[in-house]
């Protein structure tokens, strides 16, 4: 998976887990810094599950994570 891929795969994912668009998310994902982290850190998380990602975005935007 490419790391374009991969951001894609994210951002569509967290859309349809929380329920908002998917444009909102990626701008969500772009200003927090997690849209840099995605692409930084790619080779860490691609190989992680999708319920893995889904509660490291909810930690990243509580603050938990950075």
């Amino acid at each position: 998976m490419s790391v374009l891929s991969f951001k894609t795969y994210c951002i569509e994912n967290y859309a349809e887990y929380t329920g908002k668009a998917s444009s909102e998310v990626y701008e969500l994902f772009a200003h927090s810094g997690l849209l840099k982290m995605l692409q930084d850190d790619y080779e860490d998380l691609h190989g992680m599950g999708k319920e893995y990602l889904m509660d490291f975005f909810d930690k990243w935007f509580s603050g938990a994570v950075k």
